[in-house]
């Protein structure tokens, strides 16, 4: 089944909502929140979709490496927010800005398509999830500078390389042969 339409699907839906949904306010135009709406939604669409996508292909080992992944990243995550306490660039005197939890969520989603399923999947994963780090820095507040979506980015995609592999549909085949009056039966296993 080809995935780039539920990829594509579920970011069109996902970036429609959060393009309906806000108003300009405090001088601030309306494409700056909507970079930030889609920023929000995002984060969570790519995980999501990954997740998804292992349903689909049946794939329930990659749906517990992506548990694993993701839920690594995200205790990395934040417990690097708590232990650095960095303050936040925009100065509302918040230190929780190392590492950014939008691109690691991001891009823990985005790595585990393109590690799981490959690059044809992955490319436009990428750069949904580049998309998200942008509106981290980019939207109204900017609530990260670059080394903040640098880190998240990378714990989202390391984590994802430690618990995932590259998806082998067929692990297990039975083959049977008959030549004159000899009989063969042969058993592959892919690990």
């Amino acid at each position: 089944m080809e995935k780039w339409p539920i990829i594509f699907v579920c970011a069109c839906f996902f970036i429609t909502i959060a393009c309906c949904s806000q108003d300009t306010e405090g001088g601030h135009e309306k494409w700056e929140y909507v970079l930030e709406d889609t920023g929000d939604v995002l984060q969570l669409a790519l995980p999501l979709t990954a997740g998804l996508m292992t349903l689909i292909n049946r794939d329930y080992k990659g749906t517990k490496k992506l548990a694993l992944s993701y839920g690594t990243t995200m205790a990395l995550t934040y417990s690097l927010k708590h232990f650095t306490k960095k303050e936040r660039p925009e100065g509302r005197k918040l230190y929780d800005s190392f590492p950014s939890g939008h691109t690691s969520s991001a891009f823990s989603g985005a790595s585990f398509i393109q590690r799981r399923y490959g690059w044809s999947y992955g490319v436009p994963a990428y750069l949904l999830a580049s998309f998200v780090a942008v509106s981290r820095t980019e939207a109204p507040d900017g609530y990260h500078d670059f080394w903040d979506v640098f880190a998240g980015a990378a714990i989202g995609i390391g984590s994802t390389y430690i618990f995932t592999k590259p998806y082998q549909k067929e692990q297990m085949s039975l083959g049977f042969s008959t030549y004159q009056n000899t009989y063969s039966l042969s058993f592959l296993y892919k690990f």
